[in-house]
């Protein structure tokens, strides 16, 4: 065989043989779960649940900068409530527009997941005139 010639089959057989000798990453092997840590994290005003999709809608902000974060909730998410307590769990039902909560999440192909929620409060009712 001529040299230059397997200097070509070198360049061609080299990078699949490098890439068939490539760890499976944790994606590749291992199922959807959810991380110990979450990425991020939200702290604002209920706006809306869907108790049927299990979705909720936190709007938060700073200054004039509004967004509205769209949270999937699976059914093992834990829920507390800082007023009665880190230990007491409560449902996603029991949670209201209006309450405040600080939520951690983590992005996914279908969307935010969120990993734990805490409501801290009620909004306020809003101005009163004062006289």
């Amino acid at each position: 065989m001529h040299p230059a010639t397997r200097v070509s089959l070198l360049f061609l057989i080299a990078p699949l043989v490098l890439a068939a000798q490539q760890p499976k990453t944790r994606a590749d092997t291992a199922p959807a779960t959810r991380p110990a840590v979450a990425h991020d994290s939200v702290r604002g005003a209920v706006r809306a649940i869907d108790m049927h999709a299990r979705t909720l809608e936190v709007t938060t902000g700073i200054g004039f900068a509004i967004r509205v974060v769209k949270l999937q909730v699976p059914a093992d998410v834990p829920i507390t409530d800082k007023a009665r307590g880190q230990d007491a769990p409560m449902k996603l039902a029991e949670l209201k527009a209006g309450d405040v909560v600080r939520a951690r999440f983590g992005g996914r192909p279908t969307g935010f997941v969120a990993y734990t929620i805490e409501r801290l409060g009620k909004m306020s009712t809003g101005v009163e005139a004062k006289q």
